[in-house]
C-alpha cells in the first residue's frame, strides 16, 4: 500500500485567484511519480495562522507526509515555518539544512528560505518547501528519498 501524502500551497496570489499555482502540483506530480497516494494540492493564503490550519487539518486525515509550498522566504507575510511550528512535536533540522544546500545549485537564495522539516506525533512527517518550481523540484528529490524511511520508522519498523 503506498505511503499517503498532502500537499498544501501557501500563497496569497494563488488563495485569491490572482495567480495560478504552479509549485503546488508540480509537488503532487513528482510525489505520485514516486508512489505516494496524493491529492491534489490545497491552497491557503500566507500567514502562520492559515498554515496552522490547514497542517492540523491535514494531520488528522492520518498519518503520512505533508508538504508545504511557499511562505518560507522573508517577506512581510512569509509565516509557513510560524505556523509549521505550532504543529510539529519535534523537529528534523537536518532535512531542512539538506534541502537549503540542495538548492544551491540553482540558486544562492536558497539559504535564505526559512523552512522547517518535523513530526507531527504518532507518524506524520511535515516539510517546508519554498514556492518556486525549482526549490519544488530539488526538494521532492530530497523528501523521496527520506520519507519512506522516516514513515516505516514512525510506524514503528525495524533500524535498515
Amino acid at each position: 500500500m503506498p505511503h499517503v501524502a498532502r500537499v498544501i500551497t501557501v500563497s496569497d496570489r494563488s488563495a485569491a485567484g490572482l495567480r495560478e499555482d504552479r509549485g503546488g502540483p508540480l509537488a503532487v506530480s513528482l510525489l505520485r511519480d514516486a508512489g505516494f497516494d496524493c491529492a491534489d494540492a490545497a491552497v491557503v493564503a500566507d500567514g502562520a495562522d492559515s498554515v496552522e490550519a490547514a497542517l492540523r487539518v491535514a494531520v488528522t486525515a492520518g498519518p503520512g507526509l505533508i508538504v508545504t509550498t511557499g511562505g518560507t522566504g522573508i517577506a512581510p507575510r512569509d509565516r509557513t515555518p510560524e505556523g509549521t511550528a505550532r504543529v510539529l512535536d519535534r523537529e528534523l533540522p537536518g532535512v531542512a539544512e539538506e534541502l537549503r544546500r540542495r538548492g544551491l545549485s540553482d540558486t544562492p537564495l536558497s539559504v535564505i528560505s526559512r523552512g522547517l522539516a518535523g513530526i507531527v506525533d504518532p507518524g506524520t512527517l511535515v516539510v517546508n518547501l519554498p514556492g518556486s518550481t525549482r526549490a519544488v523540484a530539488s526538494g521532492i528529490a530530497v523528501i523521496v528519498e527520506i520519507a519512506p524511511h522516516v514513515l516505516d520508522q514512525l510506524a514503528g519498523g525495524d533500524h535498515a
